[in-house]
């Protein structure tokens, strides 16, 4: 089995009740199966507050009018770890903020910013990010669905992007740009069942003349008023995102007022205003890159 991650997968470390925010509240967490059984073996006066804690009916955690875990402590600390130790966290409680992904004999580690001691990590991270891989022994799982051949080219368009959007040669806006050309035009041979041609198409966007396309686009001026009719649309699509604080909906609603309240005027001066800010915040761009590295990933 092949696993990669990525390389400051190690520096993560949970800082419990030191944390702003907190993982047990919020959603609903799921108890596996063996953690259910071990919860039915414990013994003594804890016993009575796992009984009415867990509901067994739906393997979950119940959860108080606020939405927080029963076992949650108003420290922020879990009394069911503090009770009965690390082994009796369930499969959820002891992975988080870790997510897996899992292809025939790979599988793919990540950290996830939902976490905000992971966000704190990458954000002030300064140098590239890479990604670290390593054969293990552990139980491959067949998939009858799985097409090798069309890996392989998700593969090496990822790695391609990745390269681009760490080349700080360019301009975040230039990298966004070209890794958006590359995924649209394979996009389409994808459609279209070219599978051949998509290495073609990486080849192409990391060429010089995918380069001098996108500076040139750049360089028109009315390039800024497509842009806005093409984040107005990428905006819309974060009001189907699943709710899990109750003040997302009004913190979009504020920033679509903000943006695009009085049309291309609006956007036309928060843009002006964003630009000169971020010219006195320099490392915006290393941000940008560090989170479109991890979303691709």
């Amino acid at each position: 089995m092949l696993y990669t991650l990525p390389d400051y997968y190690k520096e993560f470390q949970c800082i419990a009740d030191k944390c702003p925010d907190t993982c047990c509240a919020g959603w609903q967490i799921v108890i596996d199966e063996q953690s259910l059984e071990r919860y039915k073996k414990i013994r003594g006066k804890f016993f009575f507050r796992v009984l009415s804690s867990v509901n067994w009916n739906k393997s979950v955690f119940r959860q108080d009018k606020e939405k927080r875990c029963a076992f949650l402590n108003e420290q922020n600390l879990c009394d069911l770890y503090r009770a009965c130790g690390e082994k009796s966290l369930c499969r959820t409680c002891r992975q988080y903020p870790r997510h897996t992904e899992e292809f025939e004999g790979v599988r793919e580690i990540t950290l996830s910013i939902s976490c905000p001691e992971v966000a704190w990590i990458l954000m002030n991270r300064k140098t590239p990010v890479t990604f670290l891989s390593y054969e293990k022994e552990g139980e491959e799982e067949d998939d009858e669905d799985f097409d090798p051949f069309f890996f392989s080219i998700l593969e090496d368009a990822r790695k391609a992007m990745i390269e681009l959007l760490q080349n700080r040669n360019l301009s975040i806006r230039t990298r966004i740009l070209l890794v958006l050309g590359m995924a649209h035009d394979m996009q389409g041979r994808i459609n279209r069942q070219e599978m051949f041609d998509c290495f073609t198409v990486i080849e192409k966007y990391c060429g010089e003349r995918a380069l001098q396309f996108v500076k040139k686009y750049l360089a028109d001026a009315e390039h800024e008023s497509r842009d806005m009719v093409m984040t107005r649309d990428m905006f819309d699509k974060l009001y189907e995102l699943e709710l899990l604080c109750e003040d997302w909906d009004m913190l979009l609603q504020e920033a679509e007022v903000m943006l695009y309240g009085k049309g291309e005027r609006s956007y036309r001066e928060r843009f002006v205003e964003f630009e000169s800010w971020a010219k006195e915040h320099t490392d915006i761009e290393i941000h940008l890159e560090q989170l479109l590295v991890y979303f691709l990933f």
